[in-house]
């Protein structure tokens, strides 16, 4: 499992931005982990699916409403992965109005969550291989604080857990 002070896995994490108006939908656009983090400091919070209760109901809400406290802490950009397709990522975007704040990166094969060693094992609840729910404070690649919850918990991958990290 990864652990602070691990460079990300080299991996490609799959983006779709919906462009409103006149405009067509972007996407979706690889994301090269080691290129997007370089020289930036990274929220990343990673959770089992998209649409799913806890995670739309507290886990990507809280990113998105500590958003300008975390902005001022020195983060750059607020990541969330899940193993699912693009498509789904952008439609869970819309749905929580993330746009601007938290960009929903598909792990579609799970190439990025088995790199890290923090899979999740749902196949009997139907979902098949999934990622654990986690965050983690990415400095230029490297990983500077590392929070794995327990299974079935969110108590310290939250925002609030973040944000105090990214303030240290």
């Amino acid at each position: 499992m990864i652990k602070v002070g691990d460079k990300l896995p080299a991996a490609t994490l799959h983006e779709y931005i919906e462009v409103e108006g006149n405009g067509c939908s972007i996407g979706p656009n690889a994301v090269d982990v080691a290129k997007a983090t370089d020289g930036k400091t990274i929220a990343l919070f990673a959770l089992p699916g998209a649409f799913t209760p806890t995670c739309s109901a507290k886990h990507v809400p809280g990113y998105v409403e500590h958003f300008n406290e975390l902005k001022a802490a020195g983060v750059d950009e607020i990541w969330c992965v899940s193993v699912n397709d693009a498509f789904v990522m952008g439609a869970w975007a819309r749905d929580l109005k993330t746009d601007g704040k938290v960009r929903m990166l598909g792990d579609g094969s799970a190439d990025f969550t088995k790199a890290t060693g923090l899979t999740l094992d749902l196949a009997a609840r139907g979902m098949g291989l999934r990622s654990n729910r986690y965050s983690m404070l990415v400095k230029n690649g490297v990983v500077a604080s590392l929070n794995v919850e327990a299974p079935g918990k969110f108590e310290v991958s939250d925002a609030g857990t973040m944000l105090a990290q990214a303030k240290a």
